[in-house]
């Protein structure tokens, strides 16, 4: 009976407890960005000698219109260089210059032609007579089971 008043009593008093007051968290507005022209300049060039690869690109804008360059070594051997503005005015315009000659593929003969290995028909199906079925004979035989008499032991009381 103590221990149901104990508990009654510690109810009582929890749910009586005042709750922490609510605190939202405080109000911060998006930061906001100005949308105005982009202004950048970049530029990068890669020369290997090892693997053969050979271009560069440069662009710059000013924030209404933007240029730039790149060129590449082509497969034949030639250097392509396109020089582009950009702006709302003209919209994309593109100059496409080359640079040296084209070399011509190297010869590559044929390859051998093709003999397939000649045809052989396939053998016609193997179908065997089948052989009876004949089970074997069951060698087991149990000895018959003969237990031994219960004689109960005498009562000696």
């Amino acid at each position: 009976m103590k221990t149901f008043f104990a508990l009654s009593a510690l109810l009582a008093v929890t749910v009586a407890a005042p709750a922490d007051p609510y605190h939202p968290a405080p109000y911060h507005p998006a930061p906001s960005y100005h949308d105005g022209p982009a202004y950048y300049n970049y530029g990068y060039a890669v020369h290997d000698d090892y693997s053969g690869t050979n271009f560069q690109a440069s662009e710059n804008s000013d924030g209404y219109g933007t240029k730039g360059e790149y060129s590449v070594l082509l497969p034949d051997g030639r250097t392509q260089t396109v020089t582009y503005t950009a702006d709302d005015y003209t919209g994309y315009v593109a100059d496409v210059k080359y640079d040296g000659y084209a070399k011509p593929a190297p010869y590559h003969p044929a390859p051998a032609p093709y003999h397939p290995a000649p045809y052989h028909p396939v053998p016609a199906p193997y179908h065997p007579e089948p052989t009876p079925y004949h089970p074997a004979p069951a060698s087991y035989h149990p000895a018959p089971y003969h237990p031994a008499p219960y004689h109960p032991a005498p009562y000696n009381g």
